[in-house]
């Protein structure tokens, strides 16, 4: 039953819902103090250098105090109000993509505002690595697993993942019958989003060069990308379509066969933010301006983008949002049994920059 409080403030919300134990967080602070969670986390944690005002801080210490959330340097007091859990992270591989290292430093901060400790380790896509580490967490005493693959797919669980009584949370991947809680990228979104941001430019004759087609993230953004067409009435045009391996080279190569059509594109979608730089390589080879004669959107907001001339149009991949995701899930389905869960997608935002433009002429 829903218990009803005097105030719609985050202060009322958690006084009801203590009674089912949920511990207050970060984002509850910064609700209740008006301000973001980064201002939140430089006040409790006094981060050094930087300037906030005195009536600020005190705003969130009082914040803090009226929710009675457990802050402190190390976490001791966060320990001392119940956290100072294990959380086990298991990466199928870590050093092929910056992905990985994003989504364990999503979890390490929410686990940290809790006062948890996460303990890392990679698989190497081996199944006996990957049930000894299983084996290894739990018996550190790990309150919850989570796996990671690089590679947004379906898997099949390691037998060693299956009947354990701590929750196993899957980020990135998904298992067929939704047995375990899972949080991948919305891509399909993504790239539908990543289209329409061409086509409100003006653009209608749009180039995209893909990832390497069997992975379900080249699919999924090719599919958002067909439909962002067929929502404005652009035929699809397979000529447009160039398949490549997310890496410069292809971007290079892709950009040049397009380049060379008969009726060239206005605009490039690149699935990946490195296919990207292939294609201003290309581009700026055939003396084409960026984007007065081209536009270009990449995908992922690597830190490449930034420092690209011009700064590159593209997407953020969520990973640090999907590991911030999965620590709050451990208090929402703590006792939970066995069941089906919903697929949670999460939204890859588009950052604006200075490779887009309407079309020349």
């Amino acid at each position: 039953m829903t218990r009803q409080t005097d105030d719609g403030s985050a202060a009322g919300v958690v006084r009801a819902r203590r009674g089912q134990s949920r511990r207050v967080t970060m984002p509850d602070v910064a609700r209740e103090a008006g301000c973001s969670q980064a201002t939140v986390s430089f006040v409790l944690n006094h981060a050094p250098g930087i300037k906030l005002s005195a009536e600020t801080r005190e705003r969130v210490f009082e914040a803090a105090r009226r929710l009675g959330y457990a802050s402190g340097s190390n976490g001791r007091q966060a320990r001392a109000a119940g956290g100072g859990r294990r959380i086990g992270f298991i990466a199928d591989q870590l050093a092929t993509s910056p992905e990985a290292a994003i989504a364990i430093e999503g979890v390490s901060i929410a686990a940290r505002t809790r006062g948890d400790m996460v303990l890392v380790s990679q698989s190497f896509n081996d199944a006996e690595t990957e049930a000894g580490l299983v084996q290894a967490f739990v018996e550190q005493g790990v309150s919850a697993l989570v796996y990671m693959t690089i590679f947004t797919r379906e898997v099949e669980l390691n037998p060693a993942l299956l009947g354990l009584d701590i929750p196993v949370f899957l980020l990135n991947c998904y298992t067929g019958g939704q047995s375990h809680p899972a949080v991948v990228p919305s891509e399909i979104a993504g790239g539908q989003r990543s289209t329409r941001h061409l086509i409100e430019h003006g653009h209608r004759r749009i180039a995209t060069i893909t990832g390497e087609i069997w992975m379900e993230a080249a699919q999924d953004r090719l599919k958002g990308y067909r439909r962002a067409l067929a929502t404005a009435d652009i035929p699809f045009d397979a000529a447009l379509v160039v398949e490549g391996d997310w890496s410069a080279s292809a971007g290079y190569a892709a950009t040049r066969k397009l380049l060379a059509l008969a009726e060239p594109p206005t605009a490039i979608f690149c699935q990946n933010d490195r296919t990207a730089i292939g294609c201003y390589e290309a581009l700026k080879e055939a003396g084409l301006d960026i984007p007065r004669d081209m536009s270009v959107i990449g995908y992922d907001d690597e830190e490449i983008s930034r420092h690209l001339h011009p700064r590159l149009t593209t997407s953020i991949l969520p990973h640090r949002a999907m590991g911030q995701w999965i620590v709050e899930q451990i208090d929402e389905l703590a006792g939970q049994g066995a069941g089906r869960y919903p697929l949670t997608k999460l939204e890859c935002p588009l950052v604006e920059r200075d490779s887009v433009a309407g079309p020349k002429g």
